[in-house]
């Protein structure tokens, strides 16, 4: 086997799942750029010797994907294209000693907590004055804010407590600086993320903090919206709710995953809440901030989910109408206490399942899109694309939701900007408009 060269390191970092990875991506750059280090992310040029790959173990397929990386990346190494491998993440920090065995040629597997071991494999110090300082893979003008690490809640399916722990909030001084040095970069979203946003503070101020973060955070110049991402339905706090409606930074928008509305789907599921409870949230919601945007998820499959279970399930997405919802297949996941029930849903009613409720939220997003037709929103532009400016409202989050599209040829649109748009006509998924000057 040849070595690709004996140049000085260029490091690739590849990032795999969610934006919680993301941002352990971005921290990790930070840093080795601190120390010097030549640093890209999922560079194109293949002109990097060295590859880190920060993996997702969440379900099947993130697995499968992570694994597909790393052998990629292996058999690289192996025709002398790269020189050292690293893995690090959530499926090496759950199948370390598996991935050792069958995977030998990756030189190293590190944890979810091993970034002072990683950043010292590849030749940088960590470096704890640099809080805040990340080299972002999004655009400029938004930009993930983890305010906690890891989970308490006891769900059944899930196995995110094995790979990241006990629920860790961030100290709000260390995220209102965070805040503060992303504003000094041009970013004018927010969006905060965590395993469970519902529990921050709980641990450090022994009480539920969330919404006078959101209000310290309103209060950083630059900062034009804040999105709130993965709030556990139990025990959500009013008070956001009230900051919600009251505070025009922090946007009309909440995604909170709600997986199922069957009471013993939920009772095995263990989410500690009820059909009932679960209506009342919404009600809530709707009640206190009239125009908010929900956005949930919901699992389908799981065990012991009969066609009545599910039946009930498409009922009752039917009638909530969601503005924004998406769905996964349930993954029998090893070590959590579902693994223990009997896995009863075949694959491929799972998936027909899955295209049931999407057919369904399809005709409720073009239900929902059509009452917009005529009405101006703030827009904020994340690109360019072909010929249209491509943007979102505050009811939208990057990726995921719906897009705001404005033809190219009639105006010019600096992106990470804010232009109000009267939108003239919607599809299921985009709004199309014109600039209102």
């Amino acid at each position: 086997m040849r070595t690709k060269s004996t140049k000085i390191n260029k490091i690739n970092v590849i990032t795999l799942g969610c934006s919680k990875n993301v941002y352990d991506s971005e921290v990790l750059m930070g840093q080795l750029a601190a120390s010097k280090i030549q640093v890209e992310h999922e560079s194109e040029k293949e002109d990097s010797n060295v590859v880190v790959i920060n993996t997702c173990g969440f379900i099947d397929k993130a697995k499968e994907e992570s694994i597909n990386t790393i052998l990629l990346q292996a058999e690289r190494k192996e025709a002398g294209l790269i020189d050292k491998l690293y893995v690090t993440g959530c499926l090496s920090e759950r199948y370390k000693p598996d991935l050792e065995r069958d995977i030998s040629n990756v030189d190293q597997y590190f944890g979810t907590t091993d970034l002072p071991n990683l950043l010292k494999v590849l030749g940088a110090d960590y470096k704890h004055e640099l809080l805040g300082e990340r080299l972002t893979t999004t655009p400029n003008h938004y930009a993930y804010l983890k305010i906690a690490e890891g989970c308490d809640r006891p769900c059944s399916f899930c196995a995110i407590p094995l790979m990241r722990g006990k629920h860790r909030s961030k100290p709000i001084e260390q995220l209102i600086k965070e805040a503060h040095v992303l504003a000094s970069k041009g970013v004018r979203e927010l969006i905060l993320i965590a395993q469970d946003l519902t529990f921050y503070g709980l641990d450090i101020y022994k009480k539920r903090s969330l919404a006078y973060l959101l209000v310290k955070l309103s209060k950083v110049n630059g900062i034009d919206w804040i999105r709130l991402h993965y709030a556990f339905p139990t025990g959500f706090p009013d008070d956001v709710l009230d900051v919600i409606r009251e505070n025009d930074k922090v946007c009309n928008y909440i995604d909170i995953p709600l997986q199922h509305i069957n009471n013993d789907i939920l009772k095995s599921m263990k989410r500690g809440t009820s059909k009932e409870r679960t209506n009342k949230l919404i009600e809530d919601f709707r009640r206190k901030v009239p125009n908010i945007a929900i956005r949930t998820s919901l699992i389908v499959g799981y065990p012991g989910e009969t066609e009545e279970k599910f039946e009930e399930l498409k009922s009752w997405v039917k009638d909530i109408k969601f503005d924004r919802l998406g769905v996964f297949t349930y993954s029998h996941e090893e070590n959590t206490s579902a693994f223990n029930l009997d896995d009863d849903v075949p694959e491929d009613i799972k998936k027909q399942r899955v295209e049931e409720i999407m057919d369904i939220q399809t005709n409720i997003s073009w239900e929902l899109n059509q009452k917009k037709v005529g009405n101006t929103y703030k827009v904020l532009f994340d690109r360019k694309e072909g010929d249209y400016f491509i943007g979102r409202t505050e009811f939208d989050s990057p990726d995921v939701d719906n897009e705001v599209l404005v033809k190219s040829k009639d105006t010019y649109i600096r992106i990470g900007d804010f232009v109000n748009v009267r939108i003239k006509k919607t599809d299921h998924f985009d709004l199309y408009g014109d600039v209102v000057e």
